[in-house]
């Protein structure tokens, strides 16, 4: 049952006021059970991506523009794993559900900062893959330092705009209710904390929605489908292997973080859905491709599966 608040003063009453989120609905016998299977989870994820990361900085063969990209995809695993598992481990360990409105706030602003950049980032490594495959000779031309930079800061721009001013819009409607609608906090759940007309917002959220998945999906179907008209049309079989054995590593990416995506925003926007679906379209959207990219790109891509087998070697002989 949402309880009704009184907000008199709305800019102070939103500073202090606690917001309860739904029961995880895990029987007290197995809560320190999936505590410590946060913990590790959470702890892996940091490994895996600490490797990924230091492997790319140490290694300046792997200072390529692909790299770099995952690189960037990778910080944005890390920043959405950040964004969910500590408050989660807190609320299992406290047996408490609840949270104070800013840092239910900066969770949503985090998560769908998570969500934006890591569907831009995997655009441009389309194209990044579309560039390398089909203009081979024109490559080091194109995706220049500059032009990748150029790119990078455009991808984590765009989504720190869009999605900051989303929350804006939606934090500057009065608030009526203290009960957040799911397993952790984000901009749907907190609009339906207001008793007032949400319309904008809404409007605004699903042009987010359309500008980024449109221009999501578009980049990576016609970027795809000219490799594979270029890779059909090359007699070269190693050419042929090598070129689909990268590809197949980002496409599995994307359309896993894709799904995801498209099943949660559907869930929200049908009343027929259950509610505990909902919720588990949202926890799979956060666990994952944090956990999964990591590993599909080291074990399926050989450049960096050798370079992180060479370091982890080093440091054992090491110690």
């Amino acid at each position: 049952m949402d309880r009704d608040i009184s907000l008199n003063n709305t800019h102070l009453t939103r500073l202090t006021v606690i917001l309860t989120m739904e029961s995880l609905g895990i029987p007290p016998f197995i809560g320190l059970s999936t505590f410590i299977l946060g913990i590790i989870t959470y702890c892996l994820i940091l490994f895996f991506h600490s490797m990924l990361l230091a492997t790319i900085v140490v290694k300046r063969n792997l200072h390529e523009p692909m790299y770099i990209l995952l690189f960037n995809l990778s910080i944005c695993d890390v920043m959405g794993a950040t964004g969910f598992y500590p408050q989660l481990i807190c609320s299992i360990l406290s047996e408490n559900r609840q949270i104070s409105y800013p840092a239910c706030v900066l969770q949503g602003i985090v998560l769908h900062i998570y969500g934006t950049g890591s569907l831009l980032i995997l655009s441009v490594m389309s194209y990044d893959r579309y560039i390398a495959i089909c203009k081979p000779l024109r490559y080091h031309s194109l995706m220049t330092r500059a032009n990748l930079g150029k790119f990078i800061c455009m991808a984590w721009s765009i989504a720190f705009a869009l999605i900051g001013a989303l929350f804006v819009l939606t934090v500057s409607k009065e608030i009526c209710r203290t009960n957040i609608v799911d397993t952790y906090c984000n901009n749907p759940s907190l609009m339906k904390l207001s008793c007032e007309d949400m319309s904008v917002v809404n409007y605004y959220g699903l042009l987010i929605i359309a500008l980024i998945q449109g221009f999501s999906i578009l980049v990576v179907s016609l970027t795809y489908f000219k490799i594979l008209i270029t890779c059909l049309s090359t007699k070269q079989a190693k050419s042929i292997s090598k070129a689909m054995q990268t590809c197949g590593t980002h496409l599995v990416v994307f359309l896993t973080f894709e799904v995801n995506i498209f099943l949660l925003l559907v869930s929200h926007r049908l009343e027929a859905v259950s509610p505990h679906l909902r919720r588990a379209f949202g926890v799979a959207l956060v666990i994952i491709p944090p956990i999964f990219n990591p590993l599909i790109y080291g074990l399926k891509t050989k450049e960096i599966r050798q370079a992180v087998f060479m370091f982890l070697h080093k440091k054992v002989f090491f110690i």
